[in-house]
């Protein structure tokens, strides 16, 4: 990750995970996105924990598509925080990778940490970070869309 630190430091408090300096980026870098990815980075809940939209604490929970122009990944909500499902449409992909951070989990990368979206020759990247590996993908565009679903274990 270019700006989102997954390891801040807040007074003599360390491990914290901070969008702040690509929240500060933002604004710079937001015309260079495409619309889709602009939309969807430039969204006030993207970045805020106590929202029912920040991607932080989804679980990945299928991909479709990879090794194609066309991907599809689906994020599944975790009923204490979120109440709606997320799935991201990529279209014009070149570059699809996922990194687990041990090689027999495959897809599994665990909860979702942050992400971040920057511009890139011909669209943008995304990368998005878990807890046990990472998903980065290289695109025309992206869109975003949140999904009705039902918490059978909802606080």
């Amino acid at each position: 990750m270019q700006y989102v630190n997954l390891d801040a430091q807040v007074g003599d408090l360390s491990g914290v995970l901070s969008p702040s300096r690509c929240l500060e980026q933002l604004p710079s870098i937001c015309g260079d996105l495409p619309p889709g990815a602009r939309s969807f980075a430039t969204d006030t809940d993207h970045y805020d924990f106590r929202s029912r939209r920040c991607v932080k604490d989804l679980t990945l929970r299928a991909v479709r598509g990879a090794g194609g122009e066309e991907v599809e990944v689906e994020f599944q909500h975790n009923c204490w925080k979120h109440d709606q499902d997320l799935l991201i449409r990529y279209a014009g992909v070149t570059s699809f990778i996922i990194d687990p951070a041990d090689e027999d989990r495959g897809t599994d990368l665990g909860a979702v940490i942050l992400d971040e979206i920057l511009p890139h020759k011909g669209g943008c990247s995304h990368e998005i970070a878990c807890w046990d590996g990472t998903l980065t993908i290289v695109c025309r565009d992206l869109q975003a869309i949140w999904t009705e679903t039902v918490c059978s274990s909802k606080p």
